[in-house]
């Protein structure tokens, strides 16, 4: 029997009630499925019975044992493996040459960079993956607790984010030492507009976008004012608050998504304004009208 390898990752799901309700989570439609990590196959075997299944997998010991588990599925054409790390695959692209659906028991170590390339990708239009449970919370939490951070406000940025149950460690071979969550996450937009509604113009946006949400979550405890003054400058941060009616002790997570998006183009249109004052003419796309409500 083939163990779990630390350097990996590994902790095999052996609960069938945790795969039956995966199972039952995900979403209808005909987009093509994706299963990273696929382990000893036990999930795959479930998800084969919906519709056909293309994993990744970095183990080799595993692919073999994987092959000969699915010798008939892959003969069928039902099953495919592709050797190799998802991230470097990321990095040339996409997973998939059209629509798919993500479903994995992700490594904790390296689940939150996953997750966040999967929504970079245009092609992936779902996400139903197990991870740390501590980590589930981050992308799902809710604005003014103190859970949310950066990683909810891309989140749900482009999607509805939801944790659909827990998972404890004696469901899984070896048990990890925290409980797990299955998290979902249906896309209903991009990050850059293209083929898809899309929230962003360009790459260069998203990445601008990023840093503000670096900056403005660097010491959560600190107003979102303190944070931001390190980028920006402070007397003009004074006139967005007030313009707005945002109180100087506001704190990151006290900002919903929507007025993260509006304070971000607020400060981007400042930040060319005060470029093109120098002579440094930085081209991005003009200010539209922006009606969201702030929350305070």
């Amino acid at each position: 029997m083939l163990k779990a390898k630390k350097r990996f990752g590994q902790n095999f799901l052996k609960d069938t009630s945790v795969l039956h309700k995966i199972i039952q989570s995900m979403p209808v439609n005909s987009n093509k499925l994706i299963e990273i990590g696929p382990g000893l196959g036990d999930l795959t075997q479930r998800l084969l019975e919906v519709k056909p299944v293309l994993a990744y997998e970095v183990d080799k010991n595993l692919i073999t044992f994987l092959k000969d588990k699915f010798s008939k599925e892959i003969n069928e054409e039902r099953f495919s493996i592709v050797e190799g790390d998802v991230l470097e695959k990321f990095q040339n692209g996409s997973l998939s040459d059209e629509l798919y659906d993500l479903v994995a028991n992700l490594p904790y170590y390296i689940a939150t960079t996953i997750i966040l390339e999967a929504l970079k990708d245009p092609l992936c239009k779902s996400l139903i993956v197990m991870i740390q449970k501590e980590v589930a919370i981050k992308f799902a939490a809710s604005c003014k607790t103190k859970e949310f951070t950066s990683l909810a406000v891309l989140a749900q940025t482009i999607g509805k984010v939801s944790i659909l149950f827990d998972v404890k460690p004696e469901s899984f071979e070896p048990q990890p030492k925290v409980t797990s969550s299955v998290l979902m996450i249906k896309k209903e937009k991009e990050f850059i507009k293209g083929k898809f509604s899309g929230v962003f113009e360009t790459n260069k946006e998203l990445d601008m976008f990023e840093k503000y949400l670096r900056n403005s979550f660097k010491a959560p405890r600190k107003t979102w004012l303190k944070n931001i003054s390190q980028w920006v400058d402070k007397e003009y941060i004074h006139q967005l608050l007030d313009k707005y009616n945002l109180p100087l002790t506001i704190r990151p997570h006290e900002l919903s998504v929507d007025s993260h998006h509006l304070l971000f183009n607020k400060l981007r249109i400042k930040e060319t304004w005060k470029r093109r004052k120098r002579g440094k003419c930085l081209k991005t796309t003009k200010d539209k009208k922006i009606t969201m409500e702030i929350k305070k």
